[in-house]
């Protein structure tokens, strides 16, 4: 560990532009690239703020600083270009949430990162659209919140009710989204608007522990608790009006609804399994990383290979999850107005994972090379005429879900050319917290943070209360501030602009 005054680690950081930061080479041992992370004025301090506190004598234990832990991912073996930051970046397990880095397939040195990737796998967001405006919502959004409620299970050990045997599970866990389709869960289109069409390939069941399996078998169709959340929203801006009617919005008070979910505990136990093996070949293979957290394996080793193919399991585990509470929202709009989820065009606008690592090919030196990219924290984002982005969007980018924190907006941007040269098309996934769950639960009271939402009009149902400190919009960044940073520096850009009007969280 390097133990540096604060203006002596300011040596190493040079702004390139208003958006833009680099870390130079040194900032942290044995660094194979640079490092950046995008910030506006407002996230600027934030992030040297967190520096300087970590560089006062005495101060032990928490998670490094997000800028350090971008300079320790720059030193893993095999990394390609940069090790990028995005603006909601924070702190996290080994890599920081809101970090994205690409390695090298062909590079025998190269490596895969549990920590890169999250404990919850496949964590992600879906949007879907309504023919109904706010004026149909707003006098039975009460109802319909708690209609969203009784559907959809919520909270830590939430059970699902979609009925699952330990033989679908298997199943669900291979063919992702196929198996909703084939169970009738979902309709065939859905598919079409989904990041790898809700199916990873490689998914491998007999990768996956027994243990992780138990924890997923009851979960599949759930919530559960933390930031994840379904909320019915409004449109309250439009900005590229063009690039939204492809996308089925056509006007301002459109009703939308969001959900947020992930691959439970299914996905940590994954996780949790894998950094257990990959301890033991870092040994073998005598991998050295600046930090214990974060534990990888050769891409192309057995450890390295039986977690991405454990990993995609979890992957069509949470796309299996959206899909089942995709159905059950269907249902509880179709009973509330009384028609059929078609006749309410309940279309799935997009569904991204913002918790993934993926063999992609992108140009490096001019090169076209093939990398694995991880993303933690953070959202593909392609441009427009990219072969894996469904036809409906080749000409207006891929759709990126941005999802604001309890009670603020919530965004949808597009993939831009210049995403895909600089961040290897990724950009940022939501607001990115600014306070830790714990210093939220000892700061803030959850009646205020209740009666706040009361205040703003939106009907709230929540299973645990007492972890609503956690999730309240003072924890977290501002995600405009996010939005607008990622608009600016030129990764993504802004298409629409939502605002909740009830939120069901775990």
């Amino acid at each position: 560990m390097v133990v540096r005054s604060y203006d002596e680690e300011l040596k190493y950081l040079e702004k390139i532009n208003d958006h833009c930061w680099r870390i130079k080479k040194g900032f942290q041992p044995n660094m194979n690239v640079e490092g950046c992370f995008y910030v506006n004025s407002r996230l600027e301090k934030l992030m040297l703020e967190e520096l300087k506190n970590s560089c006062r004598p005495g101060a032990v234990g928490g998670f490094l600083p997000g800028v350090k832990q971008i300079a320790n991912v720059a030193a893993l073996p095999g990394i390609v270009g940069r090790s990028i930051g995005l603006p909601d970046i924070h702190s996290g397990y080994g890599f920081a949430i809101g970090n994205m880095a690409a390695f090298d397939i062909d590079d025998p040195l190269s490596v895969v990162s549990p920590g890169g990737v999250g404990f919850d796998i496949n964590c992600g967001v879906r949007l879907l659209r309504t023919n109904l405006y706010e004026k149909d919502v707003q006098p039975v959004k009460e109802q319909l919140a708690q209609s969203l409620f009784d559907h959809i299970p919520v909270g830590v050990g939430s059970k699902g009710i979609i009925p699952m045997t330990a033989h679908d599970l298997e199943e669900a866990l291979e063919m992702g989204m196929d198996w909703s389709l084939r169970e009738g869960y979902v309709w065939a289109e859905d598919k079409e608007h989904c990041e790898e069409y809700g199916r990873m390939l490689n998914a491998d069941p007999a990768k996956v522990s027994m243990r992780a399996k138990k924890r997923g078998l009851p979960q599949l169709g759930t919530l559960g608790a933390g930031n994840h959340y379904a909320e019915i929203q409004v449109v309250d801006e439009i900005y590229d009006k063009w690039s939204a009617s492809k996308m089925g919005i056509e006007e301002k008070g459109q009703v939308v609804v969001m959900i947020h979910s992930g691959s439970r505990g299914f996905g940590h136990q994954v996780a949790t399994d894998a950094l257990v093996q990959m301890e033991k070949a870092m040994k073998r293979d005598k991998i050295e990383t600046n930090d214990r957290q974060l534990a990888c394996a050769r891409i192309n080793s057995v450890e390295g290979q039986d977690y991405l193919k454990a990993m995609a399991a979890a992957a069509n585990f949470a796309w299996v999850n959206r899909s089942s509470m995709t159905f059950l929202t269907r249902q509880a709009f179709a009973k509330m107005f009384n028609t059929t989820p078609d006749d309410l065009d309940m279309h799935v606008i997009y569904d991204v994972s913002h918790n993934i690592a993926k063999v992609e090919n992108h140009m490096v030196d001019g090169k076209e090379r093939k990398l694995l990219v991880h993303r933690k924290g953070s959202t593909r984002a392609f441009p427009p005429h990219h072969p894996l982005i469904p036809v409906d969007y080749q000409l207006t980018g891929q759709p990126v879900l941005v999802g604001g924190t309890m009670g603020t907006c919530s965004y949808v941007l597009t993939g831009t050319e210049r995403g895909m040269q600089e961040t290897f098309g990724s950009t940022c996934h939501g607001a990115g917290r600014a306070l830790s769950r714990a210093k939220s639960r000892r700061n803030l009271d959850y009646k205020e943070v209740l009666d706040k939402l009361d205040q703003l009009g939106i009907a709230i149902r929540v299973a645990s209360p007492k972890l609503v400190m956690e999730e309240a919009p003072e924890a977290y960044k501002d995600v405009t501030d996010v939005v607008d940073t990622c608009h600016a520096a030129g990764i993504s850009k802004k298409c629409i602009k939502m605002r909740p009007i009830a939120v069901i969280k775990g």
